[in-house]
């Protein structure tokens, strides 16, 4: 699914993604469906994107887990953090890929910021028994975003090791503009305690 995502262009995403799901049946065609709903999300064409997840059909633990993951998008997208976090909370609880268990835990730490650091925790937490590279790039974001929580609310010395963490699994597992963001989160990070 990852090849067919374009992040800096929606649209195309979700032609590619409707594209696959017309080729596609059963789980793999509804798994397809709720990435479309992603897609037209992030156009901000909520309406359209609930009304997709209301024809996907949750027959398995993977598309219930993505279904209440793109419902929990869409409200915290649309400035309903409270309404998402049910939603989030049940994906995460969902019994599949600890990929998927993380991504709802990073959208728990976003969309409930009290908790921010429990939920971070938890998801670093899943990834301590996998071996999978794709899953733990998310280390770079629970850490970026766990650094970045700890300098808004005034304490960049316990955001520097948590940016020193985001580096170094950016420069492990993750991409050159992972790796770029890292170092210039660590370098704001360390001018702010000079």
């Amino acid at each position: 699914m990852d090849q067919l995502w374009d992040f800096s262009d929606q649209a195309a995403s979700e032609a590619r993604f409707r594209q696959a799901a017309a080729e596609a049946v059963g789980g793999d065609r509804d798994e397809l469906l709720t990435q479309v709903s992603r897609s037209l999300g992030l156009q901000e064409r909520y309406d359209d994107a609930a009304a997709l997840l209301d024809t996907v059909e949750p027959s398995t633990p993977t598309v219930r887990a993505r279904v209440a993951l793109e419902r929990g998008r869409l409200h915290n997208s649309a400035g309903r953090a409270a309404e998402a976090i049910p939603f989030f909370e049940a994906a995460a609880a969902e019994p599949v890929d600890p990929f998927l268990v993380v991504d709802a835990l990073h959208m728990l730490a976003i969309a409930d910021p009290a908790r921010s650091h429990d939920w971070t925790g938890r998801a670093l937490e899943v990834l301590t028994t996998v071996t999978d590279e794709r899953t733990l790039r998310w280390r770079v974001a629970l850490h970026n975003n766990r650094g970045w929580a700890l300098f808004d609310a005034g304490d960049p010395s316990s955001a520097l090791p948590e940016f020193q963490a985001a580096l170094e699994a950016a420069e492990r597992w993750g991409t050159e503009q992972q790796v770029r963001w890292a170092r210039e989160a660590l370098d704001e990070c360390r001018a702010a305690l000079v």
